[in-house]
C-alpha cells in the first residue's frame, strides 16, 4: 500500500477537506493546552493528537481511497460531522440534560430538560477520551462501558467567563461513585449553597455562610408532618400544586415536602389542624458526612460548623479534620497511602500535622432540602468534578403518575409555562 499524502489528499471532497483542517486545529490547541497547562508530560498529550488525527485520517481514506464508490457516502460523511460536531459542541459548549428526581423541587421539577453551559465555569477537557458518542458510562442494548481507560488525561479547564457563585445551580460529577473515571460518573444537579472559603452551620433546618443567613429559595421545599381532622383530597392537593406526600394514619394526618407557597395555600383547606416542620435535632446520625466512628453530633438539619477549602488553604490535622477532610487528600487529591491511626492523620506512614490543598472545593444542596441526597450526605465536590452551569429549561413534561396523570395524553403533560425559563 502506497502512501502519498499529497495525492490522498486530492481525493478528498471539499467539506471533507475543511472538515478535516478545522478539526486539525482544535487537535492541536487541545494538544498545547494540555502540553503548557497541566503536569500531563508529553507523552500522553501527544498520544491523544496522534490517536484522533490518525482515527480520521484512515476513515477519510477508507471512504475516499478505497471504498470511493460505496452507496451512501455522502450520507456517511454528513453523519460523522454531524456526530463530531455534536460531540464538541457538548464537550465544549452546552449539554442538555433532564431533571430524574425531586431533589431540587420545586425550583427545578423531574420532567424538566435543561441546557448546562460548559463556557461559563470553562469546559472541562475530556479525561477519559475515548468514548462511544452521546453515551455516557454504558452502550445501549449490549452493555459494557462505553469508554476506554487506555488513554487517560489530567484534569485541565478552559478558561470560563465566570467563577461558581453561591447559589449557582451547577451539574457536576457525583464525587461518592468510585466505579468510574470523574468525567464519567453520574451526573448530578444541586445548588451550591457554599464555594471555596466559606464557612457552613445549618441551624433548625436554617443555612448559615459565615454566619450570615441564607434563606431556602423561595420555591424550595421541607418536610412537614400535616395533622388533620379528615382525609385530603387528591384533586385539592392538586390544585395548590402539591405532589409529594404520605399519609401517616397513626399520625392522624400527612407527611409532607412543601414550599412556602404550598403551605399557605394548604392552611386554607378545610379539615386542617397543625402544620409543623419535620427538624431532625443535633444527634449521632450514621448516614451524615464526615462518617466519624464516634460520630460528631450532627443531623441534616442541624450541621456544622464545616470549613469549605480553597485552593492553596493549608488544613490543621487533629482528631476530628482529619476525617472531615479524609476523602479530599486520599482520593480527590490522590493520596491513597493517607489513613488515619488512633485519631491521628498518617500519609505515606508519618504523621501528617498540616496538609496544602490542591484544588477548590463546593458545598451542594438541594432545594427539596429533606428529600435530598447533597453535601450533608456524602461531602464536598472538588473543582474537577464541576461539568457546568444550569441555564435554561427547554421542554418539560410531567411524568407518568404525578397527580393521576397516567390517562394524559404526552401534549397534556408538557408544562408549557415553564418553556424556555431561566434557572436561577
Amino acid at each position: 500500500m502506497k502512501l502519498n499524502l499529497k495525492e490522498d489528499w486530492k481525493l478528498l471532497s471539499k467539506r471533507a477537506a475543511i472538515f478535516y483542517i478545522v478539526f486539525t486545529v482544535i487537535n492541536i490547541l487541545t494538544f498545547v493546552l494540555l502540553l503548557t497547562q497541566t503536569d500531563a508530560g508529553f507523552i500522553s498529550p501527544l498520544i491523544y493528537f496522534v490517536f484522533w488525527q490518525v482515527a480520521i485520517w484512515v476513515y477519510y481514506m477508507f471512504r475516499y481511497k478505497y471504498r470511493k464508490k460505496t452507496s451512501g457516502g455522502e450520507w456517511i460523511d454528513a453523519a460523522m460531522f454531524a456526530i463530531i460536531a455534536a460531540t464538541l459542541i457538548r464537550t465544549f459548549f452546552i449539554e442538555a440534560y433532564q431533571i430524574p428526581t425531586s431533589s431540587m423541587e420545586k425550583s427545578l421539577l423531574r420532567g424538566d430538560f435543561l441546557f448546562v453551559s460548559k463556557i461559563n465555569y470553562g469546559a472541562r477537557v475530556p479525561m477519559t477520551p475515548i468514548s462511544f458518542p452521546f453515551v455516557h458510562q454504558e452502550l445501549p442494548i449490549t452493555g459494557g462501558k462505553a469508554y476506554s481507560e487506555a488513554l487517560k488525561l489530567p484534569y485541565y479547564r478552559l478558561p470560563g467567563i465566570q467563577k461558581i457563585k453561591n447559589n449557582d445551580i451547577v451539574v457536576f460529577n457525583y464525587p461518592g461513585e468510585d466505579d468510574f473515571p470523574v468525567d464519567k460518573k453520574t451526573n448530578y444537579i444541586k445548588r451550591c449553597i457554599g464555594i471555596a472559603g466559606d464557612s457552613l452551620k445549618v441551624v433548625n433546618g436554617h443555612v448559615f455562610i459565615n454566619g450570615t443567613a441564607v434563606p431556602l429559595e423561595e420555591n424550595g421545599q421541607m418536610s412537614y408532618q400535616v395533622t388533620t381532622s379528615t382525609v385530603l383530597d387528591r384533586k385539592a392537593l392538586e390544585n395548590i400544586d402539591i405532589s409529594e406526600y404520605g399519609y401517616n394514619e397513626y399520625a392522624a394526618g400527612y407527611e409532607m415536602w412543601i414550599s412556602a407557597a404550598n403551605k399557605e395555600g394548604l392552611s386554607k383547606l378545610p379539615g386542617i389542624v397543625d402544620i409543623t416542620p419535620k427538624i431532625d435535632p443535633a444527634g449521632k446520625y450514621p448516614e451524615i458526612y464526615p462518617h466519624i466512628p464516634d460520630r460528631l453530633a450532627w443531623s441534616r438539619d442541624n450541621y456544622g460548623t464545616i470549613y469549605i477549602p480553597k485552593k492553596g488553604d493549608v488544613l490543621k490535622m487533629d482528631s476530628t479534620t482529619a476525617w472531615i477532610y479524609k476523602d479530599l487528600i486520599q482520593k480527590y487529591e490522590n493520596n491513597p497511602t493517607f489513613t488515619i491511626v488512633g485519631g491521628k492523620a498518617m500519609l505515606e506512614g508519618k504523621e501528617l500535622k498540616e496538609y496544602t490543598v490542591k484544588m477548590n472545593y463546593y458545598f451542594m444542596m438541594g432545594d427539596n432540602r429533606h428529600r435530598s441526597a447533597d453535601s450533608r450526605y456524602w461531602g464536598f465536590v472538588p473543582e474537577d468534578h464541576v461539568v457546568g452551569k444550569a441555564l435554561f429549561i427547554w421542554m418539560s413534561i410531567e411524568q407518568d403518575g404525578i397527580y393521576g396523570n397516567r390517562h394524559k395524553n404526552f401534549f397534556s403533560r408538557i408544562r408549557w409555562s415553564r418553556l424556555f425559563n431561566l434557572i436561577h
